[in-house]
């Protein structure tokens, strides 16, 4: 296998891998949790919640593939089972199917998670000058924070 030279450290594009892993693993973890709200949710908003969560689980599906692919794209091999992933979530699962309300508040709290999991991870990325790695971890947190802010309004 070649190396690689992209201007990057090898230490410091295995340090912001680590930092990706830990966000791919709250995003797949998210992932889940609201595709089951999505298939479980019930109650008089249903329709809303049913359609909103939708459009969530599939713009984080499209996140978990990006943020591999940088890890891959870093040398590093990306995390890819359950085990591994749970391990490196900061996002616990929930064991049953809460009430619409109650997954709204449990969604924002996974959102604001992976808030908190992208300013670490972006942190790495500018200290390496890794400007790749920060706009895609910039763009994420973007998306959450506003994801985050849409759903607090829900039950305001």
């Amino acid at each position: 296998m070649s190396t690689i030279n992209i201007g990057i450290k090898e230490s410091d594009r295995i340090n912001i891998a680590d930092g990706l892993k830990r966000l791919l693993a709250d995003s797949y973890t998210l992932y889940l949790q609201t595709h089951n709200f999505h298939w479980n949710v019930t109650g008089p908003q249903f329709r809303e919640l049913h359609l909103m969560f939708e459009e969530h689980y599939t713009e984080l599906a499209v996140a978990v593939d990006d943020i591999a692919e940088r890890i891959r794209t870093l040398g590093v091999i990306a995390p890819g089972t359950y085990k591994e992933l749970a391990r490196l979530s900061s996002i616990k699962e929930v064991d049953d199917i809460p009430s619409g309300p109650d997954m709204v508040d449990i969604l924002n709290q996974g959102h604001e998670q992976v808030v908190r999991t992208c300013r670490e991870a972006l942190k790495l990325a500018q200290a390496a000058e890794d400007e790749s790695t920060a706009a895609l971890v910039s763009d994420r947190m973007r998306i959450h924070e506003k994801t985050a802010w849409m759903l607090r309004a829900l039950n305001q």
